[in-house]
């Protein structure tokens, strides 16, 4: 895909004041989709309809589509996602939730919203939950009642394995896709093995609106059509309020966009992750920069995270700046040390590796308009960085 002008990096690299490479290019997006963009916004200004109307309902189709599943529920974002779908699956107060410590904190509020309790066990070194750990501890506390996984970075957990946990402890499975969307493993995408999944549609995201969204994935109609409700105050017909409700609607110029606009270029925006993800994975596998990967199947790359193994993280960051490389920290509290967490968690062990990543973990840049001039600019400072 590349970059919006191919040479506006050429040679800054050495701690040059060109070089600017940023952790997201929303103007060089703009420039991109404008044109799609504008006529959405049109199209959805001459129909007359801004609310829960015509864009909304082809949009749900085409994502699910594309996404490989049966049902899409356009949400106002991917936290009211996650709440929907756990309320769908009867968790409330006196539930417990198994989750993961090392995400943002929006999968843990999602649980404390709905009155139920987070139990947080540890991942394994791709910064997913690590499945044994979860077998375990769903063996040993009968009140869990749901898992919520993350799909970290946009790499994929296994689907299998995820399956076999829910059915052997009888819980629920809610998927967190908020970073997945394009990944798979073992042939399946993020969000078929459980009854319900949510993903983000931030700007940040690989499908991102310009502004904030969320989907609600399913292969269950029933659910999906409770979900549905209970993103209008819970109406059933108009007027007519069944059970309590939110209100999280996708609205209509959003849908627009996200159809018109950036889904159709979704794959191609996938395509130049991995391109990039190829790139930092062999120009730093010398250096003391660790590429944190995916365990098995194929990453959407919606983060491209380094372990930091050799000198302070932060200090790090600031050479790297000092060249021009603008990175991230992902995630560097973990959930059940937030002050909003306090006393309403539970947390099993000491939690050694979601710990030392939270510590040590750096985001490079990875967006699809980065130019291949830009990638090896981003490389050349690492390893100038780190030297």
């Amino acid at each position: 895909m590349g970059g919006c002008s191919p040479n506006r990096y050429a040679g800054a690299v050495g701690g040059s004041s060109r070089l600017k490479v940023a952790a997201n290019d929303f103007a060089c997006q703009w420039d991109d989709v404008r044109e799609d963009a504008l006529a959405a916004v049109d199209r959805v200004g001459d129909s007359g309809w801004l609310i829960l109307g015509e864009e909304v309902e082809a949009f749900e189709r085409e994502l699910a589509e594309w996404w490989g599943v049966p049902e899409a529920v356009g949400l106002a974002s991917g936290l009211d996602a996650l709440e929907i779908a756990l309320r769908c699956a009867d968790v409330g107060p006196g539930a417990r939730v198994l989750t993961t410590p090392l995400t943002a904190f929006a999968t843990t509020l999602a649980i404390l919203r709905t009155g139920a309790e987070p139990v947080w066990c540890e991942v394994d070194e791709s910064g997913g939950l690590d499945l044994d750990r979860a077998d375990a501890a769903l063996a040993a506390d009968g009140a869990i009642r749901a898992i919520l996984p993350v799909h970290l970075y946009g790499h994929p957990l296994d689907p299998d394995g995820l399956e076999r946990l829910a059915a052997d402890h009888r819980v629920a499975l809610v998927e967190d896709c908020a970073q997945s969307a394009g990944a798979d493993r073992a042939g399946r995408p993020t969000g078929s093995a459980g009854l319900a999944a949510g993903t983000s549609l931030y700007p940040t995201k690989n499908l991102g609106a310009m502004g904030d969204g969320g989907v609600l994935l399913t292969a269950d109609r029933e659910l999906a059509a409770r979900a549905r409700r209970l993103r209008n105050y819970g109406q059933d017909g108009r007027y007519e309020h069944t059970e309590v409700g939110l209100n999280s609607r996708l609205d209509e110029v959003q849908a627009a966009i996200l159809r018109s606009a950036l889904l159709p270029r979704l794959d191609r925006f996938l395509a130049r992750r991995r391109e990039i993800a190829g790139s930092y994975s062999e120009g730093l596998r010398e250096g003391p920069l660790r590429p944190v990967i995916a365990a098995d199947g194929r990453s959407a790359h919606h983060l491209f995270p380094v372990e930091v193994t050799e000198g302070e993280p932060q200090a790090v960051a600031e050479r790297l700046a000092q060249r021009g490389v603008s990175v991230g920290r992902h995630y560097p509290l973990l959930c059940p040390d937030q002050p909003a967490a306090k006393d309403r968690g539970v947390s099993l062990g000491a939690l050694p590796v979601a710990r030392r990543l939270a510590a040590r973990e750096l985001s490079l840049p990875i967006h699809p308009y980065l130019g291949d001039g830009e990638v090896a600019a981003v490389i050349d400072a690492c390893l100038e960085a780190t030297a």
